[in-house]
């Protein structure tokens, strides 16, 4: 188990084909990617540093909340939340977790090379465009997409005092879906680029899943129609990493605040559901864990999406 963490370790340091990569750990390890404090100035804003670094940009705000996202103070620390909690769901395919605003994908490993996770952060649909949940594939992909806009969003435009919306926006610069599309199995939704790439990481979309243009035109490549999709919300997240326990919480979304409205109630619910799961027990069903209530209470009031100890 040590080895292969420290060997895990020097791989992700030393990088692999683009930063959100990293080796896939066996099953009882949740953890990958490390974090990483640069320095700011005023010539870099948080939304700058944000895309540099492959992050969206709720994630870099709550991660920094001291830290003005316009006009950092010279030599302002910045974390770099890039490390993770792998959801708890099956490892394949595309697993994109809504409240996290953040895609995992798990590619088939390629002969004699390790299996990897590549992450990318991912904008969804605002409260009154929700991002359907559940299981569904990727039926199509489109380079240099046209995009047809449905009536719904025609009519907004119109109510909200915008030119009316054409019937066809053909491919190029001012085309909401940038150059690569990949139609899931949902009517309606798809996984595009953006010509808006500083919304990336935010609730701005009408229900389709945006991405950094840089990091869909590498997806793009690598996934292949068919690919499953799993879309869900798990705004709490926990996982081992060498017999300790990490807490990864993000705000829920807005239409979820009534049921966790209690939010460390739901906290110790969760944590009480993961303990409780086989994979966690010994042979007598139990596991034995101290848990540091100091670091539960800070992780819930701060909701910053970093993987956070709270085993002592």
């Amino acid at each position: 188990m040590h080895n292969f963490i420290i060997f895990l370790l020097g791989i992700t340091a030393a990088g692999l084909c683009h930063a959100g990569t990293f080796i896939l750990p066996p099953a009882d390890i949740d953890i990958v990617g490390q974090l990483e404090t640069i320095t700011a100035g005023r010539n870099n804003t948080l939304l700058d540093i944000a895309r540099e670094y492959d992050i969206g940009q709720n994630e870099i705000l709550h991660a920094n909340p001291g830290v003005d996202r316009w006009l950092p103070a010279d030599n302002s620390p910045v974390i770099l939340p890039n490390r993770f909690i792998l959801p708890a769901t099956k490892r394949t395919g595309l697993v994109i977790n809504l409240p996290e605003m953040r895609m995992y994908y798990y590619p088939k490993a390629k002969p004699g090379e390790p299996p990897v996770v590549i992450t990318h952060p991912v904008s969804v649909g605002r409260m009154d465009w929700e991002t359907p949940l559940g299981n569904t594939k990727i039926v199509a992909k489109k380079q240099d997409p046209d995009w047809r806009p449905p009536q719904s969003l025609k009519d907004e435009a119109i109510a909200e005092g915008d030119e009316p919306l054409p019937d066809v926006v053909k491919a190029g610069p001012d085309n909401p879906l940038g150059r690569y599309a990949i139609r899931l199995g949902i009517p309606g939704y798809l996984i595009h680029s953006t010509n808006k790439p500083y919304g990336v990481g935010m609730r701005v979309t009408h229900g389709c899943l945006r991405m950094y243009p840089e990091d869909i035109e590498k997806l793009f490549d690598e996934v292949s129609v068919g690919t499953r999709v799993q879309l869900i919300n798990q705004p709490i997240k926990i996982g081992w990493l060498a017999g300790s326990l990490f807490l990864e919480l993000h705000p829920p979304l807005e239409e979820d605040r009534e049921k966790y409205q209690d939010y460390m109630q739901n906290v110790l619910d969760a944590i009480a559901d993961f303990l409780a799961d086989e994979r966690n027990t010994d042979g007598a069903g139990s596991i034995n864990i101290s848990l540091s209530g100091g670091a539960l209470r800070q992780a819930v009031e701060e909701q910053s999406g970093l993987p956070v100890l709270i085993s002592r």
